[in-house]
């Protein structure tokens, strides 16, 4: 449905850039030719694996967009998503009491092929954009004149005038909850149609209405930085984080499991000679140990198996949230995982940036699992201040590159540099074989436009 792309603010022409981008050899470290593509000049970076697949699973979007008000023009067109790179070339633009603007931030890693990540790079953000329009005149206060909604009902149009008090934040969350829920059932769809392979965690910053909603379905991360400190702002979701949910599900949902694995734990894996043995154990409703006389019933393979990162749902897949993994199927088994009741549940936090004290070295930090498997969130935090540092406010003239460099620098921290045939960290410790992408996002710019807006507006 989507050919193989690189995010479309690196500006790569050809086939050629691809190519040498996936260098596995290399692995070069890839920024935007042309940085002010990215809104408040944010940093991104990225570098391929070493070899665990042919390309880059990992892909970026973003988008700077104008929400307008259906009755602002046709009301056939429900809102539109303008060029980003145009979008506030006019203080009108920015100013209009008809207009909302929000930024937009994602990361998709993709697993088992590059199809769902294309697949939601291309199309989740047009989809939350279909979603936000919904609910515009519940985010922004009627204008004067504007004929009120009681009204309207009376007139027969379909508004939902709901009895309880419903917050901008709950209709935001709704949107991102309902997005994320479409794009799954999309990809599900297509993969009947085209060749969509694998499927993909996600992660996206939202920002709007002067808060900053992160949404995260899998392993990729999200750390602010502030005051020099680290603050997480996602969980990572892995079969290791999520052991108990997992195994509450295939209590409760058998069906899933085929017969072929148990929902059961086991302080180590029963084999046939612990028969009539007993074992220390947990069931789904157990977070301590007990103990149980081991059957043949335990001899089945346990719903996460392994340890760490190396855990498995079913011993097939790393992650326990995300999009596209409808046609999965567990190792040596016919047995397709619901990924509707394993996958799709995510999770959104909110800062809410008007309140906040924001410094001009306060920053978003969003990465793939790639950084984050070698770069600890308070080494994330120390790398980033050490970038910026380096690019002292009076230094005009090399100052929007701060953000760009903060990036790379974190991408060569987790990358590493290849010694024989290893890639190793600066200390000689094992670097990260897999795709790595970065966002580094100064929050001061976002809040300021904010700002300028609602006195605007109000």
């Amino acid at each position: 449905k989507f050919p193989y792309s690189r995010p479309h603010f690196l500006q790569f022409h050809t086939d050629e850039e691809i190519l040498v981008s996936a260098d596995h050899h290399i692995r070069p470290i890839i920024v935007p030719r042309d940085i002010s593509k990215l809104p408040w000049n944010s940093g991104y970076a990225e570098a391929v694996n070493a070899g665990k697949s042919v390309w880059n699973e990992d892909q970026a979007c973003l988008r700077r967009v104008m929400l307008e008000r259906p009755e602002s023009r046709d009301r056939s067109m429900r809102g539109v998503r303008r060029n980003f790179e145009t979008l506030l070339s006019t203080s009108e633009q920015l100013n209009s009491a008809t207009c909302l603007p929000y930024v937009y931030f994602s990361l998709f890693d993709g697993h088992a092929g590059v199809g769902a990540a294309v697949a939601a790079a291309n199309q989740l953000h047009h989809i939350l954009h279909e979603k936000l329009v919904d609910v515009i005149d519940h985010l922004l206060p009627p204008l004067e004149g504007y004929i009120q909604l009681e009204a309207s009902a009376k007139s027969g149009a379909a508004y939902f005038i709901p009895e309880k008090e419903v917050t901008n934040e709950a209709l935001i969350i709704g949107a991102l909850e309902s997005a994320f829920w479409d794009m799954d059932q999309l990809i599900g769809e297509d993969k009947q149609k085209y060749k969509v392979k694998g499927g993909c965690t996600a992660l996206v910053a939202l920002f709007i209405l002067g808060k900053l909603f992160i949404a995260n379905a899998g392993d990729s991360r999200a750390v602010l930085c502030k005051n020099r400190h680290a603050i997480p702002l996602s969980n990572d979701f892995t079969p290791e984080t999520e052991r108990q949910r997992v195994r509450q599900l295939a209590s409760l949902q058998p069906e899933l499991l085929g017969g072929e694995f148990t929902h059961l734990d086991y302080n180590r894996r029963p084999n046939q000679r612990d028969l009539g043995k007993r074992i220390l154990y947990r069931d789904a409703h157990m977070t301590g140990w007990a103990y149980k006389t081991v059957t043949p019933e335990d001899l089945k393979i346990p719903v996460v198996y392994g340890e760490g990162k190396r855990s498995r749902v079913l011993a097939t897949i790393g992650v326990t949230r995300g999009f596209g993994d409808h046609d999965l199927k567990a190792l040596n088994a016919n047995i397709a995982i619901i990924c509707a009741e394993v996958i799709y549940v995510f999770q959104v936090q909110i800062l809410d940036i008007q309140e906040e004290r924001i410094k001009d070295s306060d920053v978003l930090i969003m990465g793939t699992d790639g950084l984050w498997d070698v770069t600890s969130n308070d080494k994330a935090v120390e790398i980033v201040q050490r970038s910026l540092d380096h690019f002292p406010a009076n230094d005009k003239s090399r100052l929007k590159y701060r953000y760009t460099s903060a990036a790379q620098d974190l991408v060569m921290h987790s990358r590493g540099k290849l010694y024989e045939k290893n890639w190793k960290t600066a200390d000689s410790k094992p670097a990260t074989i897999d795709d790595i992408s970065v966002f580094v996002i100064p929050l001061a710019p976002y809040k300021e436009e904010y700002m300028e807006w609602k006195q605007e507006y109000e």
